[in-house]
């Protein structure tokens, strides 16, 4: 990987990252749509076995979905990564109220491989969806968000740690969560994407918090970050 520009970490509380470049690269399995170093971000009940993100029991999930709601991370608050100024805000996406494994399983074999970036709507794959510029040719979008949430305006600029919107379920999504990237270009259908690291979080090691630095996190980290502590 070379050298990764780091931000700061865009949620707050305990997470977990299921696909991130810290454990394999690309990170979602493509190099399209800027998401060679991609993560995803969810909540996790770790007590429970297998982790999992939803309040319903796995065969509830496997023959019936879950609603929104019953994610742990439906709705908790995203911040701006970086200083910047707000290049798109996409919001008015309509949410799917319930998740489908079946379902969602074919939205997604259909945007991986049959996307066209001359033709199909990139709301269709990144749902509602923020991009913020941060340097010359260095952006950071984040996509799933709550339909209804998103706080920031085209043009507007932006702090570190600033509340931009919530985490949500729309687009190409199988579950509550936060896609986050970097990428060369404002345009998410033909962006490159860009490594990252985060400036400061904890993980959850040997009992205890432990504080790391311009670090990766893994897909086997219990990751927490409060602003200021």
């Amino acid at each position: 990987m070379p050298e990764p520009i780091v931000v700061e970490f865009p949620l707050r509380g305990e997470w977990y990252s299921p696909n991130t470049p810290g454990s394999k690269i690309p990170s979602h399995g493509t190099n399209r749509l800027g998401t060679r170093y991609a993560y995803d971000f969810i909540q996790v009940n770790w007590e429970k076995k297998g982790w999992p993100a939803y309040r319903v029991s796995l065969p509830h999930y496997l023959l019936f979905g879950a609603s929104r709601e019953a994610y742990y991370c439906f709705g908790q608050e995203i911040y701006s990564p970086c200083d910047g100024r707000v290049i798109v805000a996409k919001d008015g996406y309509q949410e799917r109220s319930r998740t489908n494994l079946l379902l969602d399983l074919c939205n997604a074999y259909k945007n991986a491989h049959h996307f066209d970036p001359e033709t199909d709507d990139v709301q269709s794959v990144a749902g509602n969806y923020i991009i913020i510029q941060y340097k010359d040719n260095v952006y950071a979008a984040l996509c799933h968000l709550q339909e209804g949430s998103i706080s920031v305006s085209v043009g507007q600029m932006v702090r570190a740690g600033e509340l931009i919107g919530r985490v949500g379920h729309s687009g190409n999504s199988f579950g509550p969560h936060l896609h986050f990237q970097l990428m060369d270009s404002s345009d998410i259908a033909t962006a490159n994407g860009l490594p990252c690291a985060f400036a400061q979080y904890e993980i959850f090691q040997d009992g205890e918090w432990k504080r790391v630095s311009n670090a990766i996190p893994t897909s086997k980290d219990r990751i927490r970050f409060q602003k200021n502590e």
